[in-house]
């Protein structure tokens, strides 16, 4: 991990270091449940999201953006005690632990917010790196949706539903 790396809340000004990756994330269509094209001021709502969640960011000492994650409700009224959560990791900077720091940092503030419970609604099968992550995190795998996720090349893999209480 990076020695000198700051998770804070994001700025508006932050969202011209997150579009780039969150771009190539999307498009890729390995790992998120949003349309491939989704426009960038689409996506700017999506992510950056109001009270009372928020997203924060994992930036390097010269405020280069690594990572970001968002921290919601999962559901409205008698649900809204059950956060969601989702992340995205720059790829250039996989690997170094930013994406568990990340992690940590939002179970934290879902805690501190009251939340009894975060829930991750559709964790792709395949991506092995994030199950074992979140695994290691404390998420177990409460539900499976068969063939929930198309990837890009036509062929279907399950959706996971992963929980942890807080």
């Amino acid at each position: 991990m990076l020695a000198a790396m700051e998770i804070r809340i994001a700025t508006a000004d932050d969202w011209s270091g997150i579009w780039p990756f969150l771009r190539e994330i999307v498009a890729a269509g390995q790992t998120y449940t949003w349309p491939r094209d989704v426009g960038e001021e689409q996506a700017r709502g999506m992510w950056l999201v109001s009270p009372p969640g928020r997203t924060v960011v994992a930036v390097d000492p010269d405020g280069t953006v690594l990572g970001s994650a968002k921290l919601t409700p999962n559901q409205l009224g008698p649900g809204d005690h059950v956060a969601n959560a989702s992340f995205m990791v720059a790829p250039w900077a996989a690997g170094r632990g930013i994406g568990r720091a990340l992690g940590r940092h939002v179970l934290d503030l879902a805690r501190a917010d009251g939340y009894r419970a975060m829930q991750f609604n559709a964790v792709v099968a395949s991506n092995t790196r994030a199950v074992a992550l979140w695994r290691s995190l404390g998420f177990e795998v409460v539900g499976r949706i068969p063939e929930g996720f198309r990837q890009p090349d036509g062929s279907y893999v399950d959706l996971l539903v992963m929980y942890q209480r807080l």
